[in-house]
């Protein structure tokens, strides 16, 4: 059994060192509770707005405040703003033992309707399902998981356990885009289709005109929903899950199996080569 911790934050905008603290102390009171692993939402450390935040500057991920963060029991996700040689990336750092596991970029930026994170932050380039001492595991960062294409290649490259920070604000898209219900459909959609654990954290708050729902949650392989945080509050919650759920359920349902990975080579070269995006 491995026992997560979600952790529902409210981050201040560009408020990093008091974001460290503040996620240092969840980190440490998961660590007291016995978890495992701690995740917390996307760009915890620096806050959503980036563009509000007057010469913003970002972190490495071997960062000792970062690492240090792991140094207990617990490993820790933690979203922030990585600082590249030439660019910055929202990123999602998988720290064990002081030390950076795996680093994933978020690779699909929204630049539409109120967001402009494609302005401030460059996209990723990769995608990888990593091992940690528990089990595979994957990231995805908020929108990276509305993208039908992405839990299926994590979930072809071994991951039981899905991770998604995010930061979804309920008011930012027409009258009739319920975030919330979507949210709730697509995290079960994932779960039972890729047939793994889903651990979805997603942050709470105000920012600049945002106003961000928490509704973190997780979901085992048949997509029931077995943990969940309140709706608009911070919290800490945790919950043992057993990853050896997800294998069980490929070899009971074996959705999975036969991924005909050459077909859709061929198939999206043709794409490409008919002037898709490459």
């Amino acid at each position: 059994m491995v026992r997560i911790a979600l952790a529902q934050i409210d981050s201040s905008i560009g408020e990093v060192e008091a974001n460290l603290e503040h996620i240092g102390e969840l980190t440490a009171e998961a660590n007291s509770q016995g978890a495992d692993l701690t995740v917390f939402p996307e760009l915890a450390t620096h806050g959503y707005a980036l563009g509000k935040i007057p010469h913003v500057r970002g972190l490495c991920a071997d960062d000792p405040r970062l690492t240090e963060l792991s140094s207990g029991r617990s490993h820790v996700l933690v979203g922030f703003l990585e600082a590249g040689s030439l660019r910055t990336y929202n990123a999602a750092a998988y720290l064990a033992g002081g030390a950076v596991v795996h680093v994933q970029r978020k690779l699909y930026l929204p630049n539409y309707l109120s967001w402009e994170e494609r302005k401030h932050t460059s996209p990723g380039q990769s995608l990888r399902s990593f091992d940690t001492l528990h089990g595979r595991a994957a990231t995805l960062i908020c929108n990276d998981a509305w993208q039908p294409v992405l839990p299926w290649l994590v979930a072809q490259d071994g991951a039981e356990l899905v991770l998604i920070p995010a930061n979804s604000a309920a008011n930012l898209g027409p009258e009739s885009f319920d975030t919330i219900e979507y949210w709730r459909h697509l995290l079960v959609y994932i779960a039972r289709m890729q047939q793994c654990w889903v651990v979805f954290v997603n942050r709470v708050g105000t920012e600049a005109g945002a106003r961000f729902w928490g509704g973190s949650r997780v979901l085992d392989p048949t997509g029931e929903v077995v943990a969940e945080a309140p709706l608009w509050q911070p919290a800490l919650i945790t919950i043992d899950v057993d990853l050896g759920a997800a294998r069980h359920r490929r070899h009971e349902v074996p959705l999975l199996a036969e991924a005909r990975l050459a077909l859709i080579e061929r198939e999206v070269s043709r794409l490409i080569s008919g002037g898709g995006d490459i």
